[in-house]
Formats: C-alpha cells, sequence, structure tokens
C-alpha cells in the first residue's frame, strides 16, 4: 500500500512539473513572440525613414548643391544602415544590435545636421515638397520613438521572465535566454526627432 501512495505521489508530482513546465515554455513563447513583433516595427520604421533620405537629399540639393559635405554624409549614412543585414535573430546578438544602433545614430545625427543647413535656405524651406518630406520625417521620428519604446518594455518583460526564479531554473532548458536591449549611450542620437520650424527663415547664404 505503502508503495502504491507512493507511485501516486510521484505521478501526480510529475504531471505538476510538466503542467508547470508547459505553462513556462507558453509564457516564455509568447513573450519571444512578442519581442519579436516589437521589434519588427522598429525596422519598419527605421525603414521608413529611409526611404525618405534619398528624396530629401535630392530635394536639398536643388536648393544648396554647395553643401555637399552635408549632403554626402547623409547619404553615406542612409547606404550604411541599408548594407546592414537585420533579422529577428539580430535581438539575440549585443554585438549586432550595437552596430545596428550605432549605424542608426549616425543617421539620425547626419539628418540632424542637414536640417541645421536647410534653416540658411528660405526658399527650400518654402518649396512644398521639402515641407512635406519634413513632415513625414517628423512623424516618422516620433512613430520611431514610439515603436523603439515598445521594444525596450517587451525586451525588459521577457527578460524578467527569463531570469526571475523559478522560471530561470527552466528557461535555458527550454532554449530560452536573456536578449540584449536597446543602450542607454545611444538613446539620445536615436530617439531625438529632428526640429522642424518654418518660421523666420534665416538669412540666406550670399
Amino acid at each position: 500500500m505503502r508503495r502504491f501512495t507512493g507511485l501516486i505521489v510521484i505521478i501526480v508530482l510529475v504531471v505538476l512539473i510538466a503542467l508547470w513546465g508547459g505553462s513556462a515554455y507558453n509564457r516564455f513563447l509568447t513573450g519571444d513572440e512578442g519581442v519579436k513583433a516589437a521589434w519588427s516595427e522598429v525596422l519598419n520604421q527605421y525603414q521608413r525613414r529611409a526611404d525618405l533620405v534619398p528624396n530629401l537629399v535630392k530635394t536639398v540639393q536643388g536648393y544648396a548643391n554647395q553643401e555637399k559635405d552635408v549632403l554626402v554624409q547623409v547619404t553615406e549614412a542612409r547606404a550604411k544602415v541599408g548594407t546592414m543585414q537585420v533579422t529577428p535573430e539580430t535581438l539575440n546578438d549585443p554585438a549586432a544590435l550595437q552596430k545596428f544602433q550605432a549605424a542608426q545614430g549616425e543617421l539620425s545625427s547626419a539628418l540632424s545636421r542637414l536640417l541645421v543647413v536647410t534653416e540658411n535656405y528660405p526658399q527650400l524651406k518654402s518649396d512644398a515638397l521639402f515641407q512635406d518630406l519634413m513632415t513625414q520625417l517628423e512623424g516618422t521620428e516620433n512613430r520611431i520613438t514610439v515603436a523603439r519604446n515598445r521594444s525596450i518594455q517587451a525586451v525588459q518583460e521577457y527578460n524578467v521572465g527569463v531570469r526571475r526564479f523559478p522560471g530561470n531554473l527552466v528557461a535555458g532548458l527550454l532554449g530560452f535566454g536573456p536578449k540584449p536591449n536597446f543602450s542607454v549611450e545611444n538613446e539620445a542620437a536615436i530617439s531625438t526627432a529632428p526640429k522642424v520650424e518654418f518660421g523666420n527663415p534665416a538669412t540666406p547664404k550670399p
């Protein structure tokens, strides 16, 4: 009888552990998919910005061709972003994510310098196409900020789940580990939306 009772206890424990393990797996899987979805939205918004750059450079060039250094910087930064192979697996590689952040930060900085230069060209600032591109760019930068913040939150919630006891005891066994997140040092460079103002035009260059 004792042997039978002991067997029942063992079976119950195995079933409970299996149920808990299955629940943990589903929870980790849901978190992982949430991180991937948030990351995909970040990429979509960055791609939206990159798609605006060629028309923006072309429009500025029509009025300020002498600003070649700034135009080249924007073009090169955009090209660097375009050559990067970014996939959901990038979220599992801290070095790859850091490289991605650095490239996007360079493009953000180049675009900011370009907008500073445009302040010297009132005719450019009054151009309807330029204004439309600026409106799209500002909106895209805002969407990038929102998408990136959601990605940061999704990764944080996922990482807490796989690191917190007792989930951390089985997370690795189930194939789930912590993911790198956007780093603080790149936050300002990436998140600052260009300031677009069309009032009080500056004095044009001679």
